[in-house]
């Protein structure tokens, strides 16, 4: 695919953009002061579906729970293009101070919890809206048809549920019709405001959670001799699982991670328990290394448990698989984003080891995911609260950035003669 020239729309949808830029603004901080957790979005749905009504598009709504599908027909024949946005806060108790600061609680997974957009998902929301008011104010021009995907649980649903984009797919937001492709925005804090970041090929990485059971046998702390360790024993594999990345991968080929971050075993100080259990997370860039990973991390943990004679359980499960950009597309709509954003606005960010599901998008349709800088001009990006942080915050100054390179994109993309 090769590089798309400017849409017939451009210059409409600036200044579009312009006009809903205080009424995007107004829908983010509702949001933000109204955050819900993972299939719990029903009354950040009902604010979309609502919207998604009134602007006369055909709309699908309690997709995978609370999911919200709107079809934007434009008037002139073309190809579909999909536009994303994840709708669901964090069980993250808010410390920014703001007139619209989340004081909302709730429970999850059994506990009582503050709740956050401590991810900026109330942005991506509020400007998926704004693109949809853009572009259906341009729908007698628009050639093709937009799809916009108002996703629940990306952030993972709760314990024993389904959710996320896996669910949204199996439930049809990728049919009827099908898009020939689909984009998608986060913004960060680890850019300046006004600055897009994008990479084309492995993005950001797969997330895959494990949970490891050493099991001993119960005896007094003073005579170890008696029993079986799983202390010790556990203490030993988080140190051998960390030479898998270190001494037994190619990491020259792709980074990973293999994290321990979570270890409970025991009550009392002269007691040898019977059991340890350890959470943790494996991240990895491909595929083929991903499967390998976790063939060595249940090899290094049952081979130590059985050295120290104890007995050990292994359980890997598969999260989010590797966002990877199409190589094509990310060649074809970069002139996209540089004419949006300014060309010297436009950075190759290195990858990212954090995980998204639109990476499941991907898996059906060529996609491209890309970066919105919302760190205030000045400010060291270094130093600012990353996202998942109670002090994370966003320079609402970068989002109508993020509405122009959506609907840029969309409409470059509908225009090009490789896509008729």
């Amino acid at each position: 695919m090769n590089a798309i020239p400017p849409n017939s729309l451009a210059a409409a949808i600036d200044a579009a953009v312009e006009k809903i830029e205080p009424t995007m603004l107004m829908w983010r901080r509702d949001l933000h002061q109204h955050p819900e957790l993972g299939n719990r979005e029903f009354r950040t749905a009902g604010i979309v579906a609502k919207h998604l009504e009134a602007l006369g598009f055909e709309v699908r709504t309690k997709v995978a729970h609370t999911g919200v599908v709107g079809l934007l027909k434009g008037a002139l024949p073309g190809p579909v293009v999909a536009l994303r946005a994840d709708m669901d806060g964090l069980p993250v108790e808010e410390r920014v101070d703001l007139p619209f600061a989340s004081k909302a609680r709730t429970q999850w997974n059994g506990e009582e919890v503050g709740v956050m957009h401590a991810c900026g998902h109330d942005a991506h929301v509020a400007i998926l809206m704004a693109v949809a008011s853009v572009l259906a104010g341009l729908r007698d021009r628009l050639k093709g048809s937009v799809k916009f995907i108002f996703q629940p649980a990306e952030e993972l649903p709760p314990e024993g549920e389904e959710g996320g984009a896996k669910l949204m797919i199996e439930q049809g937001a990728l049919q009827n019709p099908a898009p020939d492709a689909i984009f998608g925005l986060h913004v960060t804090s680890r850019l300046p405001t006004g600055v897009i970041g994008y990479r084309s090929g492995p993005a950001m990485a797969s997330a895959d959670r494990f949970r490891i059971n050493v099991t001993g046998r119960q005896t007094h702390g003073a005579m170890p001799w008696l029993g079986v360790d799983p202390i010790v024993t556990a203490a030993q594999v988080i140190l051998g699982l960390q030479t898998i990345v270190s001494r037994q991968v190619d990491i020259t080929q792709e980074p990973a991670v293999v994290t321990v971050g979570a270890i409970k075993g025991g009550n009392r100080e002269n007691i040898i328990p019977e059991s340890v259990e350890m959470i943790g997370t494996i991240r990895t860039f491909d595929e083929g290394m991903r499967d390998d990973i976790h063939a060595r991390v249940k090899e290094t943990a049952e081979s130590i448990a059985k050295a120290g004679r104890a007995g050990c359980e292994v359980c890997i499960r598969k999260d989010y698989p590797v966002t990877v950009n199409d190589a094509q597309l990310t060649q074809a709509m970069l002139p996209t984003l540089e004419r949006v954003a300014g060309a010297k606005q436009v950075m190759m960010t290195p990858k990212v080891t954090g995980s998204e599901d639109f990476s499941f998008y991907q898996h059906v349709v060529p996609g491209l995911f890309f970066f919105i800088g919302v760190t205030p001009a000045g400010q060291d990006p270094r130093g600012a609260a990353p996202n998942h942080s109670p002090l994370f915050s966003i320079d609402e100054a970068g989002l109508a950035l993020g509405v122009r390179a959506l609907a840029q994109v969309a409409c470059d993309f509908l225009e090009a003669p490789s896509a008729q």
